[in-house]
């Protein structure tokens, strides 16, 4: 009897020491909110035709996507994370990349998790993956001091009270030295978590061009909300946050889970900013197994037409095999020498500032 007891206390020790190794476990029924937006903006509805993109979403309102219990555990693991998955560029002082697969399990498991995927596709209306482990909860940082953030305050309401004597306050802004400037992302979807409490701060919404050249503004997300657009085909920028002594995001970069379906992804934005050997590594086997997939469909066609007596389908076979062709060439195209890849920069598209709808 004492030896069974003596046996159950070790086994509980041991579960324990497990535990505190490991860290906290994602449990989605704890820590996934899954509240759907309120409101979304069509691609049809920024003036963009039907076919451009992948999916008729362009961007979603806000939505609690995560618990702050969730957010916080988050914040916990990218402490501690090593000095080679740090990254800064030409745009962005501060980011994490790669690092969630090998140092924060929770942060992995969230973004991973089928019904986190599950949430994401509905509201993007398409069945989306991670574009790779590479690109799961990518983090930028923005900090200044208590000071610094009083005073940007202080400096905005100031502002707005001389347009008001001025006879020309309203809704129109002018875009202030964004955080992120004007840019479309490398691939298809993005979902972005903000991770800060950022009550008290204003600004920080993100910037849209329509396809007529206007502008529209989307608020940005409280702590453990999140946002999805299809970024790849819209050209938009992150607003500069007043009032804030930190804005930390995670972002999660995703593309669609059929191999049928387009896939536009390049490295351009990510090449500069990320650990060039595990990069080109994801993109080359999650690209080699949507070829392999395509060729397999292709395949099973063609032996199925075969079988029914349908005569050889030339017109359709070639047009398969453009596609097989543009979508090689493009995979080649992105694979950027090493040598010529400059490190800590990233491409900015080149268009000035205007005022914004709000």
């Amino acid at each position: 009897m004492a030896t069974v007891a003596i046996q159950t206390t070790l086994v509980a020790k041991i579960a324990q020491l497990t535990a505190v190794r490991h860290g906290p476990r994602f449990d989605p029924a704890r820590h996934l909110v899954g509240d759907l937006p309120a409101k979304k903006k069509s691609m049809k509805d920024l003036g963009f035709p039907e076919d451009i993109g992948v999916s008729p979403l362009a961007v979603s309102e806000p939505f609690q996507l995560f618990t702050v219990e969730a957010v916080e555990i988050m914040r916990e693991e990218i402490l501690n994370v090593p000095e080679k998955y740090k990254f800064k560029s030409n745009i962005a002082r501060s980011q994490l990349r790669g690092y969630a697969k090998d140092c924060a399990p929770f942060t992995y498991a969230a973004w991973t998790h089928p019904e986190t995927l599950a949430l994401i596709s509905k509201i993007a209306e398409v069945e989306l993956v991670p574009v790779m482990d590479y690109e799961v909860a990518h983090i930028n940082f923005s900090s200044k001091s208590k000071a610094d953030a009083q005073q940007e305050l202080k400096s905005h309401q100031e502002e707005l009270r001389i347009y008001e004597d001025e006879g020309i306050s309203g809704c129109r802004e002018v875009v202030k030295t964004p955080i992120v400037g004007w840019h479309t992302d490398s691939y298809p979807f993005v979902c972005v978590l903000m991770m800060s409490d950022v009550r008290g701060m204003v600004g920080g919404e993100t910037a849209i061009r329509t396809a007529e050249g206007k502008i529209i503004k989307m608020r940005g997300p409280s702590q453990g909300y999140a946002v999805v657009m299809q970024g790849r085909y819209t050209t938009h920028q992150a607003m500069r946050a007043l009032g804030a002594q930190e804005r930390i995001t995670a972002v999660t970069s995703f593309r669609p889970k059929s191999a049928l379906l387009r896939d536009d992804s390049e490295l351009r934005t990510v090449r500069g900013v990320s650990d060039i050997n595990e990069l080109y590594y994801g993109f080359a086997e999650y690209r080699l197994q949507l070829l392999k997939e395509l060729l397999e469909h292709e395949i099973e066609r063609v032996k199925v037409a075969h079988r029914v007596g349908e005569g050889f389908g030339t017109v359709k076979h070639k047009l398969f095999l453009e596609r097989v062709i543009d979508f090689v060439e493009q995979s080649n195209r992105e694979l950027v020498e090493q040598s010529q890849v400059r490190k800590g920069f990233v491409e900015k598209v080149d268009l000035p500032d205007a005022a914004i709808d709000c």
